[in-house]
């Protein structure tokens, strides 16, 4: 369905397709040159549309957050889908089912448990699952160090019946709190040696570990060399977002999704510009705060697109965003920003944000404006 921007109900929320595409190229390229496959991870749009142009410049596979997920790919006629959420032993049967229907659906582990329940699931019902194994690389959420004494003992396990070996895995999530290229360059070394070193030790063992998958956004564009790699899970690349643009790994031309909002009132003697859009419209996710420039609740803009410098969206209830003039004093902020006018706001979060619409309304160069929708679920 094509519609029209100018009688766009607010908020909603907007991507520029000709920077979406261009983030799309941009990874894609740097993958091909670093010789590894690119696995993206559909987190952050959850939209088929733009993982089919994630496809089609040349990624093979994608990493999916839930099963449905995997569910609405799959529907979709994609077949070979990485659950890189450590498998919970009551959503065996989903994947099961997914399984029996021809979907080539590899799933995760990260414990002893968790991979003796998947084996003996998979005995039980006559089926060989592909596991990976998760590993820690920089201390930042879940997974086994590299050197830790389970880890061959799940690998092994998982060579006797019910499933099979597909290699380790990791994500370097701290690199989500540098703002540097050195130090950028440091972590996504680090990320790469010691997931290739634990794929290592379980060959040592005797054992085949034929796949070695890493991946954040960051850390993808930050690699100097993906030696002993074999492919990359990078996600929020696809729209990027303040965050990232704090980190330094993108620019403000590449930020390709945005909300599109209303003034609705004033408050002059606060100099506080009132806004329909508040936190259900772009999520409660301050992840600027802890950053070296705090954006609020997002980066306030001109309807077009432009940044607005002066002011700052501070504040926001339920359905009220609050945006503040940096110096008060200097215009009237009734004549220069009237009830009905609109504003752009880009998100702290890519993924946070996109998750409160149930669609996104892709901007063409042309002018046209597509709905595309959005998963929701689990």
């Amino acid at each position: 369905m094509i519609v029209s921007l100018t009688h766009l109900d607010t908020p909603a929320a907007l991507i520029d397709v000709p920077r979406m595409q261009r983030n799309i190229q941009r990874m894609q390229q740097r993958m091909d040159n670093l010789g590894v496959r690119l696995r993206p991870h559909i987190k952050t749009s959850k939209c088929l549309p733009t993982v089919r142009a994630q496809i089609d410049a040349g990624a093979q596979g994608v990493t999916v957050s839930t099963l449905k997920e995997a569910e609405h790919c799959f529907a979709a006629g994609i077949r070979d889908i990485f659950y890189a959420v450590a498998m919970a032993p009551g959503k065996l049967p989903q994947a099961l089912a997914l399984l029996r229907e021809g979907c080539q659906l590899s799933i995760l582990t990260d414990s002893l448990a968790g991979a003796q329940a998947i084996v003996d699931f998979g005995q039980q019902h006559d089926t060989n699952f592909d596991v990976w194994v998760e590993i820690d690389c920089d201390g930042h959420r879940s997974g086994l160090k590299e050197d830790d004494k389970a880890l061959v003992q799940i690998a092994r396990l998982l060579t006797r019946g019910g499933s099979s070996l597909c290699g380790v895995m990791t994500h370097a999530g701290s690199s989500y709190e540098l703002d540097n290229q050195p130090a950028l360059q440091a972590l996504a070394e680090q990320e790469r040696r010691v997931c290739v070193s634990a794929a290592q030790r379980i060959r040592e063992a005797g054992l085949v570990c034929p796949q070695v998958s890493i991946g954040s956004t960051p850390t993808a564009l930050s690699a100097q060399n993906l030696d002993g790699v074999t492919e990359v899970r990078a996600g929020v690349y696809v729209f990027f977002d303040l965050v990232m643009h704090n980190v330094g790994v993108c620019r403000r031309d590449e930020l390709a999704l945005s909300v599109l909002t209303t003034i609705i009132g004033h408050q002059p003697d606060k100099g506080w510009i009132i806004t329909d859009a508040g936190w259900m419209a772009m999520s409660r996710d301050r992840g600027t705060q802890r950053q070296h420039r705090d954006y609020g609740y997002g980066q306030v803009c001109t309807e077009h697109g432009d940044w607005l410098e002066d002011l700052r969206f501070g504040a926001a209830n339920q359905e009220h965003g609050i945006i503040t003039l940096q110096n008060p004093a200097s215009l009237d902020i009734v004549v220069r920003f009237p009830v009905g006018s609109r504003l752009r706001i880009l998100p702290n979060h890519a993924c946070a944000t996109g998750a409160q619409f149930p669609h996104y309304h892709a901007c063409e160069a042309t002018g046209e404006v597509h709905i595309w929708s959005r998963l929701h679920g689990w």
